[in-house]
């Protein structure tokens, strides 16, 4: 079985928009406090939680047609975006070992897609 282009499209969106969910479940945990409320009106958790629900719509329209063994591990580019996004947002660094981490988690994604052909 191949897996379709238009699953490997559909799990890339997928991990795309979950790594925004990843950034505005932060950036609306920053703004927690103890009153209930705060945790009703926190549009920034909301919007997080909408995001990772978007993100399984994707990841499963896209693993219905595809191999999963190909799929998965598409996932962790959400890893890299939410590096950029942490960097961008959030002002944190990046350091030589992430890089490098996500060096590997790219290797690792091209060779199991090699399996694909």
């Amino acid at each position: 079985m191949k897996t379709p282009l238009s699953s490997i499209l559909l799990v890339l969106a997928a991990s795309f928009i979950g790594s925004f969910g990843a950034v505005f479940l932060k950036a609306g945990a920053g703004r927690l406090h103890r009153e209930i409320s705060t945790l009703l009106l926190n549009w920034r958790l909301a919007a997080g939680i909408g995001m990772y629900l978007a993100s399984f719509v994707f990841y499963y329209l896209g693993v219905r047609e595809g191999e999963l063994s190909v799929l998965y591990p598409m996932v962790s580019l959400g890893y890299i975006w939410t590096l950029l996004w942490s960097r961008l947002f959030f002002g944190e660094p990046i350091s030589r070992l992430k890089v490098a981490g996500l060096a590997l988690i790219i290797g690792g994604i091209i060779v199991l897609n090699l399996g694909n052909r």
